[in-house]
Parts: C-alpha cells; sequence; structure tokens
C-alpha cells in the first residue's frame, strides 16, 4: 500500500502517488458536478485495501491511527472530469478508524477497565425529557457517584490483597509466613526492621498506590490524544437550546470533553490515594485508642482522619459539580485547587506512612482489619445510588411526549423507543457494580486461597465477598432458565419463518435444509431485540441477590455455611455448595477476564473480538468516569466533518456518507457535525445500521425518534439499507414526510435460494456483511446523488476560504 500525505481537500494533479505534497501548493479548480463517496467501516475493523477492492491505495491524509484513503488511480480525481463524471459513479474514498480501538495487543488489557467503561454508558442511557434540567443533571451527578464508588472499591480491593491479606494476616502468622519465604523478612518471628504491623502496612501500600497511578498515568495518556481533539470551528452558528435533546449531537462541544475528564481525572486520583491512606492509618489509629495507648498518637490519628474525611469531603465536591460543557468549546481548565487535589491525597497518604510505621511494641496484627464494614459500605452505598438513579429515571421518562415518527421501533414491549421503559441506565449501572464486584472478589478470593492452602492458617477476605460469591450459583440459574426460553422462542420463530422463506423464492425448486437454514438464521437475528429483557432479568436479579448477601454478611458476621450451621441437614448442604461453587466461579472469572486480555497479545482473533467491544463500548465520551477506555469518536467525528467541510468548500461537489454498522453511527454524528451549508451537499447512507435497534433503544436522549427524525429534517436525502437476517442493522422507522422515506424495503438475503444459471453456487447468507455485494446498493447511491442539487455554486467566501486553507494544513 503506498501512503502519500496530500491536501485532504483536493489532491494535486502533479503529484505522483507516494509523495508529499508541499503546504502551499496551490489547490485544484473547482469543478461543479464532482463526486465522492466517503466510506466508514463498521465494528472489528479492515483494510483499506478491502474497501476500495483495489490493492493499491494510497493516504491522502491523517496517520497511522486513523486516516482517509484512496485508490493509487483515483489521487487526481478532481483534476480530471472524466473521472468523477463519467459512468455516475462517485469517487470512493476510505475513512480507516480501526486503531483507535483495537490496533495493537496491549490494548486488549483495557478489558480490565470494564466496569468503568459500563457505567459511563449508564451516563448516555438517560431518557428523553423536556423541561427538567435539573432532573437531568441530578440523574447525571448519581451516575458520577457511581463511578466513584467504582474506582474505590478497585483500590480498596487491591488494599485487601496487599495489605490485609499479605501483610498483615499471612506475613503476619508463622504457618503462612514459613510456607511464603518471600514474606519472610516482614515476619514478627524474624524480629526485623519490617517486622511491625505499621511498617508492613506502609510498605505494602506501594502496590494499590502504583496501581492508582496507573491508572492516572493511562487516563491522562489518552486524555491528550482524544479530549484534547479539537474538532470544527463553528462560531456564529446558532447553539441548541438547553433542553433540546434532538440536536444533542450537533452541539459545538460534544465531542470536546477535556475539561470533565481533566476534572474526574484528577478527583478520582485523589480518591484512590486517600482509600490507600485510610486502609494504612485506620488499623493504627485503632491501635492507639486501645487502653494505655499513647495520647499522642491518638491525637494525631484523629487529626490525620480528621485531614482524611475533609479531603474526601472536597473530592465529593468536585465529582458533584456541574457535568459536561456540550454548548460551547470549553477550552479552559478547572483552577488550580482541582487539579492539585492528587498531589495533596499523595501528601497525606505519606503522612499516613509514616503515622502507622511508628514503634508500637504492643501492636500485633489479628484478626481482619477492617474490611466488612468497608466493602459493606461500598456495596450499600452501590445499591442506594442504583435505586435514586432508577426513581430519577422514571421521573424523567415519564415527563417524555409520545414519540413522533416513531415507526416500527416504537416496541410497546419496552415503551415508546426506550429499552426497559427507561430503565436502561439505571440496570446497565448495576452491572458495573456487579462486574466491580466480581473483580475484586474473584481476585481476594484466589490471593487468600494460594496464600492459604491449608484453609485454617488466616481468616481469609471480608465475609461480604464469601456471601456475594454465593449468590452467583443462584443467579447463574436464572440466566440459564432465562437463555433456554429465549432459544425456545427462536425455535417457534425459525418454524413459522420457514414458509416465508418459501414463498419468497417462488420459482425455485424447494430445499428443506436450505430453508431451514435461512429461517434459523432470521430467527437468531431477531434474539438482538430480547437484549433489554437480559439486561433486566440480571440486573433485578443482582440487586435482590445482593441485598440478600448484604443482609447475610452484615447480619451474622458469618459465612453462608457458618449462618446454616444449625439448620436442617439439607439447608447446610445447599449453603456449603453455593459458598464453595460460587467462590470457584468467581475466582475463575476473574481468570478468564485476565487470560482473555492476554490471549491478544498473540491472537489476532481474540484481539479482534475485543476490539469490536471497544467499537461498540467506548463510542461515548468519558462523561462519568475518566478511568474508562478512551473515546475515538472524540478523534474519529472530527476527522469526519473536517474532512467532508474542506473537500466541498474546496470542490463544490456533492458527497455521499456511507456507513455499514458502527461507521453509520459515526456518519450519523458527524453529519449532525457539520454546518447547513456543508450538510445541503452531503447524502448519508447507511447499512447495517444500529441507529434505531440499538442506539436508539438504549441512548434515546441522543438517538431516539425524535432526535432521529431531526437528523431526517437536517439530511433530507437519506437512504437506509437492512436485511431481516442481520443481528444488529434494522429499519431507522422514519416516515418520509414530503420525500422518500428513509428505509428501503427490507434486502433479500441470500440472493439466490438454490443453484441457478445466475448462481451456479450456493449463494452465502450475508447477513451482517457485505452489503455492497446487493444491487441495491450501487442504485441508491445514484438516487442520493442525482437527489443533491449540483448546480449549486460552492461557498467561496474570503474568510471561509482563509479557514478552510488552515484546516487544510492542519489535517
Amino acid at each position: 500500500m503506498e501512503r502519500a500525505q496530500l491536501d485532504p481537500a483536493a489532491p494535486h494533479p502533479d503529484v505522483p502517488p507516494g509523495t508529499d505534497r508541499a503546504p502551499d501548493a496551490p489547490a485544484p479548480p473547482a469543478r461543479a458536478g464532482a463526486a465522492l463517496e466517503l466510506l466508514v467501516h463498521g465494528v472489528g475493523g479492515t483494510t483499506p485495501e478491502k474497501m476500495l477492492d483495489d490493492p493499491r491505495t494510497v493516504r491522502i491524509t491523517g496517520d497511522d491511527t486513523a486516516a482517509v484513503y484512496r485508490r493509487a488511480t483515483d489521487v487526481d480525481a478532481e483534476a480530471r472530469p472524466d473521472r468523477t463524471h463519467g459512468g455516475g459513479r462517485p469517487v470512493p474514498e476510505a475513512y480507516v478508524w480501526c486503531n483507535l480501538t483495537s490496533g495493537n495487543g496491549s490494548r486488549a488489557l483495557w478489558l480490565l477497565l470494564l466496569p468503568f467503561m459500563v457505567v459511563n454508558l449508564a451516563h448516555w442511557m438517560r431518557p428523553t425529557a423536556h423541561g427538567r434540567p435539573r432532573t437531568v443533571r441530578l440523574y447525571g451527578l448519581l451516575v458520577r457517584l457511581t463511578g466513584l464508588t467504582l474506582t474505590v472499591l478497585l483500590v480498596a480491593a487491591a488494599c485487601e490483597v496487599a495489605l490485609d491479606l499479605a501483610v498483615w494476616q499471612c506475613a503476619g502468622t508463622r504457618a503462612c509466613a514459613v510456607r511464603h519465604s518471600w514474606l519472610g523478612f516482614l515476619s514478627p518471628g524474624a524480629g526485623g526492621w519490617w517486622s511491625t504491623p505499621g511498617r508492613r502496612l506502609a510498605l505494602a501500600a506501594l502496590v494499590p498506590t502504583a496501581l492508582t497511578g496507573l491508572l492516572w498515568y493511562l487516563s491522562h495518556r489518552t486524555w491528550n490524544a482524544y479530549e484534547s481533539q479539537q474538532p470544527l470551528s463553528r462560531e456564529g452558528e446558532p447553539e441548541p437550546g438547553e433542553d433540546d435533546d434532538s440536536g444533542a449531537l450537533g452541539r459545538p462541544g460534544f465531542w470536546y470533553g477535556r475539561r470533565l475528564v481533566a476534572r474526574l481525572r484528577a478527583a478520582h486520583t485523589a480518591a484512590g490515594l486517600l482509600t490507600v491512606a485510610a486502609a494504612v492509618a485506620a488499623p493504627a489509629a485503632h491501635a492507639d485508642r486501645r487502653p494505655g495507648g499513647s495520647t499522642t498518637l491518638d491525637t494525631l490519628g484523629w487529626l490525620l482522619l480528621a485531614a482524611l474525611a475533609g479531603t474526601a469531603a472536597v473530592v465529593l465536591g468536585v465529582v458533584c459539580r456541574r457535568g459536561r460543557s456540550e454548548h460551547r468549546l470549553d477550552r479552559h481548565l478547572d483552577r488550580h485547587l482541582v487539579r492539585r487535589l492528587p498531589l495533596g491525597a499523595l501528601l497525606l497518604l505519606v503522612l499516613a506512612a509514616l503515622y502507622a510505621g511508628w514503634a508500637r511494641p504492643e501492636w500485633h496484627s489479628t484478626g481482619r482489619p477492617a474490611g466488612d464494614a468497608t466493602f459493606g459500605g461500598i456495596a450499600l452505598g452501590q445499591g442506594l445510588l442504583v435505586v435514586a438513579l432508577a426513581v430519577t429515571a422514571h421521573r424523567l421518562h415519564r415527563t417524555r411526549p409520545p414519540a413522533r415518527n416513531a415507526g416500527p421501533a416504537a416496541d410497546a414491549s419496552t415503551g415508546p423507543g426506550a429499552a426497559l421503559r427507561g430503565l436502561g441506565g439505571p440496570a446497565v449501572a448495576m452491572l458495573a457494580c456487579a462486574l466491580g464486584g466480581l473483580m475484586s472478589g474473584g481476585v481476594a478470593q484466589r490471593v487468600s486461597d494460594w496464600l492459604d492452602g491449608t484453609g485454617t492458617s488466616i481468616p481469609g477476605p471480608p465475609v461480604l465477598l464469601t456471601w456475594q460469591a454465593s449468590v452467583i450459583p443462584p443467579l447463574l440459574l436464572i440466566l440459564l432458565v432465562l437463555c433456554g426460553r429465549l432459544a425456545g422462542q427462536a425455535w417457534r420463530l425459525a418454524r413459522a419463518e420457514r414458509p416465508l422463506v418459501e414463498r419468497q423464492y417462488p420459482d425455485e425448486p424447494k430445499d428443506p435444509e436450505r430453508t431451514r437454514r435461512i429461517a434459523r438464521t432470521r430467527a437468531m437475528a431477531t434474539l438482538t431485540d430480547d437484549g433489554p429483557l437480559v439486561v433486566g432479568v440480571t440486573s433485578a436479579a443482582t440487586l435482590l441477590l445482593g441485598a440478600a448477601a448484604l443482609a447475610g454478611a452484615l447480619g451474622t458476621d458469618r459465612t453462608p455455611a457458618g449462618a446454616a450451621a444449625d439448620a436442617p441437614p439439607v439447608v447446610q448442604g445447599a449453603a456449603e455448595s453455593a459458598q464453595t461453587l460460587g467462590s470457584w466461579l468467581i475466582g475463575l472469572g476473574f481468570i478468564l477476564l485476565v487470560t482473555w486480555g492476554r490471549r491478544a497479545y498473540k491472537d489476532a482473533s481474540a484481539r479482534r473480538t475485543i476490539g469490536i467491544l471497544w467499537d461498540v463500548g467506548t463510542f461515548w465520551p468519558r462523561a462519568a468516569h475518566p478511568f474508562a477506555p478512551p473515546c475515538y469518536a472524540e478523534r474519529a467525528v472530527p476527522d469526519l466533518t473536517w474532512r467532508m467541510a474542506t473537500w466541498t468548500r474546496a470542490t463544490g461537489g456533492r458527497l455521499v456518507l456511507s456507513g455499514h454498522s458502527q461507521g453509520s453511527v459515526l456518519a450519523a454524528a458527524a453529519a449532525w457535525q457539520l454546518s447547513p451549508s456543508v450538510r445541503g451537499r452531503v447524502a448519508l447512507l447507511t447499512y447495517g445500521s444500529p441507529l434505531t435497534r440499538l442506539y436508539g433503544r438504549w441512548f434515546p436522549a441522543h438517538f431516539g425518534a425524535d432526535a432521529l427524525a431531526a437528523l431526517h429534517r437536517d439530511v433530507d436525502c437519506w437512504r437506509n439499507l437492512y436485511r431481516r437476517t442481520d443481528p444488529i442493522g434494522g429499519p431507522i422507522g422514519l416516515s418520509g414526510g414530503s420525500g422518500p422515506e428513509v428505509d428501503h424495503a427490507p434486502l433479500k438475503d441470500p440472493l439466490g435460494y438454490g443453484r441457478t444459471a445466475r448462481h451456479p453456487l450456493p449463494a452465502p447468507i450475508l447477513g451482517h456483511s457485505d452489503y455492497q455485494a446487493d444491487p441495491a446498493f450501487a442504485e441508491e447511491r445514484r438516487r442520493l446523488l442525482a437527489r443533491l442539487r449540483p448546480d449549486l455554486p460552492a461557498p467561496r467566501e474570503e474568510g471561509k476560504e482563509a479557514q478552510g486553507s488552515e484546516g487544510r494544513s492542519s489535517a
């Protein structure tokens, strides 16, 4: 593949492929009637050679992360009227963005940040609301607080492993320390300087501190690469109103979250360091309050704990401040107080280590420090936040008027275009908390089993983690029953589809096996629509079982097997089985998560699968958690808008923005960001699109029926292609109004039923792929270009021309 860093608006005709063009080279003359097709791929990624169906491609603009490519023969197409006008076909360009999410194996380790990504999704799942700005802000605040508890939970789990299990319990117990020689220098029997409990805790605090520092570093690095990307300037244009949800993705600052992410990064880093400081200082302060303790150290302990509580209150205040500034480009950062929060928390951590390391001759490490209370408080806080979030989401959903132009997207079982009747956000937030509990409990259980081979030398992890592990078997049983119900539903639907398949191919010999396969593919594709049911049942069961586990742990202070010691033998056996099986399952789940991430270093297919997860999950900006994987759309959407604006300004031509799958979501987001003068020259062609089927149901405030109807009004030339065998794409569901409808009739898949003269070999069932193979694709693209008016003059104002030249050089 050849690469040429050319002018992003129009390549110079005298520049051969594979060479760079001088920045001050003049642009070619504008040619009215030039046509361009800008292709945007979907999940999983691809190569420009496959997108353009040509082995020789040239990079027009961009870098190794994301770039626009053309065929080598089309580099100077704007200077050749026969190429841009002949045949009625536009010049194809490919925007390749897959390296933003799955470019290398190291990014597969972002899988460990899954709870943070999921809670960030909950922020964007709020229902559509009109006239309730305070309730909308309350919803965002509750999600941010839930994200903060996840940070504290992760760091607390690291403290549980390093401070409690390793140095407090194992190093403080002779039998465990002898079995693990690397802890020998920390054992009280060794009599070394590090053998006192406080100094052991101070040394072990390096582990969770390093974890917090790593999260800060990763967030800061991706913040520079993603959130700090400047979108296309739109000065002088009217801004959407505060309650104008239909234009939310069109707001100037929507894809520029630099200030909020910097603020949340400082707050979450400080919260992590404060958690470590509390884990170090609390046991020492408890020892000083015993009879015979030092009055001076007791006073210092109270002062230190008060300073930790005061700094934690400042962190809460920072998180509770107003969220995103979407109505304008906010290029400023917060004051020094916010930016220096991590430094202040680190200073308190050093003071806590010095305080705990002070010699206390009568202090010995016995039992557990305070893990039960810590994890119990986090679990209770998360449960209350999720319930409050559900109440807030329900209030927002009730204020929404009936959907306009909802079409088939409005499923009566889930409300007008919203999954779980507006409760999708709280349900997903509950799943994020459950994932955080799975990871924290899993690592604690496995480390405890590794350190305590006999199961009798150390107390082990907090009782609450054992109770939480015990509820996993009944939760899996509920999910197994639900999956069985969905499988039966798909089987019945497949039987009902068989006559419809045969009627669709009336003139061909019937093949029962072929019919069953097509019908089965259609039935399996409908399982995507049952996603809200699966998420709702899982979330509700997790909340109820988690509440039962919390009540059991706090009420009995014993494990499930110990609490059932006086019960009948059947109950005792069930409790012991659930405890043992749950402990293994929670550890196995964590090990599988880590193994899958490590496998991606060597296995390209695993890396591609994980990349698909991030393609879907990291589309949204980091609004609730700064340690979530970065939002690739904050780079991709400005890339697309810059390319479309500069090309149409330089050539005055027509452009078809062609998006497949997740690429159609990026295309829609970029179309929202265009100015009206550019939007009038752009047509939108989507295929295999999840805009309504997934995004419209799960993110109704930004992709609901009202928002898509507004996009249809702004981008009048819009057509959507879909198949009934596609498990991801579906109809948009908008009426045409005064113009044609958005949706084409469902495409036939497969194109041929049996062997014919035209298809001598069996035609494949394409499902979600290869929409260009259908003849309807080229026909719809031709009609879109015909609907655009080629006789409009290109905007050539002096100010805009200077701005376009600056944009081309920066691109």
